[in-house]
């Protein structure tokens, strides 16, 4: 097994100590050893996705088992691979290259969702920071044929959000059915997701983009390329404000984003007929159903489509629009020792854009 540098002992990473709450705690681990197929990352980045904040609250119901205590979350990681594992000689990466761990660690490629190319939905997937380690750490294990490559030229920094909020807005804007020149709508378009998501579709996409979120966040919004921007606060009837800025007939699609059940309550309300609505955000708590008639649905020819995750080209797509400049992560970087006041921003809804933890 050919080793890019020798190899520490130990190493840091950020657990979750009191699942169910936001806590995180540094604790160093030992160096694993790469098994037949796999690969050892050396991380240096690491995005922070309110995913991560579902799985350590255990605020999502729809999830199989409780988080366990000392589980590494993340699932946003940029490094070098430092070590190949046995039965690797195939592999398409080798040692020095950079690469990118999604949301989805590993997929078995052999069940019906994965020969369909529904990779979030395999039945075998290992779900990267939940029931496996993810990148809230120094190093980290992973299958060598379901790593993403980083394009040169492209900051690590600046990767890491794109492997699972790029990925992901930009998979759910190819599903919304809707053409240039078409409006968007995009619940929570200055978050982490959103802000990606109004570049993606104004300026890679040709998108009319209506950007939805509280006040705080209009600069962001209308600066990532959105045409229109209605505040959530202060806007008593925001299907009545859609309709006005779509001559009356409302988007061809809504992109939900925001964990929020008032949102996709609202979502179908501001479509015209024929519109999409694309369901991304998973509400915290116990399952609420989308407030949607078949009457509605039947009569306006409403489409309603759920998104996880992209894709492997998916996230190839993505990641050479944002080496082509076509859409930049608005982030701050911080340390791994800053994590749990980061969730705690997270959680407070005042955060802009990303947040990346340097791993270094």
């Amino acid at each position: 097994m050919a080793a890019l540098v020798d190899l520490p002992k130990k190493y840091k990473a950020a657990v979750y100590d009191k699942p169910g709450f936001i806590s995180t705690k540094i604790e160093e681990l030992d160096m694993p050893e790469p098994g037949p197929g796999e690969v050892l990352i050396n991380l240096s980045h690491s995005g922070v996705c309110h995913s991560d904040m579902g799985i350590m609250t255990q605020s999502w119901k729809h999830m199989p088992f409780p988080t366990q205590a000392g589980q590494v979350g993340g699932h946003e990681g940029v490094g070098k691979i430092v070590k190949m594992g046995p039965a690797t000689d195939n592999s398409t990466v080798g040692v020095g290259d950079r690469v990118g761990i999604k949301w989805m660690a590993g997929i078995c490629e052999t069940c019906d969702a994965c020969r369909v190319g529904l990779d979030a939905s395999c039945v075998k997937g290992k779900v990267s920071g939940y029931y496996t380690p993810g990148t809230f750490q120094q190093y980290v294990l992973a299958p060598a044929n379901y790593l993403t490559p980083i394009p040169e030229g492209l900051d690590s920094a600046a990767a890491a959000p794109m492997l699972c909020a790029g990925v992901t807005v930009y998979s759910a804007l190819r599903k919304s059915n809707t053409q240039s020149g078409n409006f968007v709508v995009i619940l929570g378009a200055g978050g982490g997701l959103g802000h990606l998501g109004t570049q993606f579709a104004s300026r890679g996409m040709a998108l009319r983009v209506i950007g939805i979120d509280h006040s705080s966040k209009k600069d962001l919004v209308l600066e990532s390329g959105a045409e229109h921007f209605i505040p959530i606060d202060g806007t008593d009837d925001v299907a009545g404000a859609v309709k006005e800025l779509t001559g009356g007939l409302g988007a061809h699609a809504v992109i939900v984003l925001t964990s929020n059940n008032k949102a996709y309550a609202s979502s179908i309300n501001l479509l015209r007929h024929g519109g999409t609505v694309v369901c991304i955000g998973v509400p915290e708590g116990d399952p609420i159903p989308i407030q949607a008639t078949p009457a509605q649905l039947i009569m306006s020819a409403i489409t309603i489509v759920g998104v996880a995750v992209g894709t492997r080209k998916d996230a190839i797509d993505t990641l050479d629009f944002a080496a082509r400049g076509v859409v930049k992560t608005h982030y701050r970087v911080e340390k791994l020792d800053k994590l749990t006041d980061v969730f705690r921003e997270m959680d407070e809804q005042k955060m802009q854009g990303r947040v990346v933890i340097d791993l270094s």
